[in-house]
């Protein structure tokens, strides 16, 4: 692939930062966790099957042994298969909403940057209306109206969550547009779109990268605040927050089984997301030095 002077194409920044990665064992050590927690959500169910929809109360609130690992909750349902199950919907909201996000607030920020001016202060402007929003309350109230399903709870918090993402490109757009690439660019006759698509954004791919990473990990974490408010996805669905919650209802008797298990799931998901993402973040600093 033939790549015009001043342009960075995606699989030479990409390929950038991941060697600027391996400089990262905390970074790698992240990436490696995150791998494993998909693998448990992903692929354990084929080698553990287990049944997530139908109620069975003969096995409820077992303790972890023979045949049940780590239990049963309250409802009869296997907490290892819970755990699968709630963790695939959580990273598959998250991820998602991380790219419905990342894709608007690109653009976004993009254009606001390359434009300049009143119509960058109005653009920007918009967006720090919409961050005074308090964000968990309006997911609140629109969980509470309508039935929420993965799809639309995705697109709910990646309708919000686009904001610091079309800050974050903004401010590396309004670095790039006075670059000598881009003024020829533009001296050649290059409209906008194609300033914005071949010569900002694969530049801006790094702290792109970085900021999806980042929203997973938060997309996680409202979905697990969401299900521990009880406003989360609806059963047979399962989430980490919901279940959770259901631990924490049953404290007092000592289940433990249903609290530090799908508690830790939580914990290192958004600690592997955050690593990673932080890994990024250096690569992505020491390659624009």
């Amino acid at each position: 692939m033939t790549v015009e002077p001043g342009v960075t194409s995606p699989e030479t920044s990409i390929r950038s930062v991941l060697r600027g990665l391996r400089r990262h064992p905390l970074g790698l050590a992240g990436g490696l966790l995150l791998l494993l927690i998909a693998g448990f959500c992903f692929l354990g169910p084929l080698f553990y099957p287990t049944n997530q929809t139908d109620v069975d109360l003969v096995n409820a609130a077992l303790p972890p042994g023979p045949g049940y690992p780590l239990g049963t909750d309250t409802n009869g349902f296997d907490v290892l298969g819970r755990l699968m199950a709630g963790g695939r919907v959580s990273l598959q909201i998250g991820l998602l909403a991380a790219v419905f996000a990342t894709t608007i607030g690109t653009v976004y920020g993009a254009v606001a940057g390359l434009a300049g001016g009143a119509v960058d202060g109005f653009m920007m402007r918009l967006v720090d209306v919409m961050l005074s929003i308090p964000f968990l309350l309006f997911v609140l109230i629109l969980s509470a109206r309508f039935h929420a399903d993965a799809l639309a709870l995705s697109l709910v918090i990646g309708g919000f969550s686009w904001l610091v993402s079309a800050r974050l490109v903004r401010g590396e757009v309004l670095t790039l547009r006075v670059r000598e690439f881009v003024l020829a660019a533009k001296l050649m006759g290059a409209s906008r779109r194609r300033v914005i698509l071949t010569h900002l954004i694969p530049n801006a791919l790094g702290v792109i990268i970085v900021n999806i990473t980042f929203q997973v990990a938060d997309a996680v974490l409202v979905v697990a605040a969401l299900g521990f408010l009880g406003f989360g996805l609806a059963h047979p669905t399962a989430d980490w927050g919901s279940q959770l919650a259901s631990g924490v209802t049953f404290i007092s008797a000592d289940y433990w089984w249903l609290i530090y298990p799908v508690g830790g799931c939580i914990v290192l998901t958004v600690l592997a997301l955050n690593l990673l993402a932080d890994a990024l973040r250096d690569a992505v600093g020491r390659r624009a030095g």
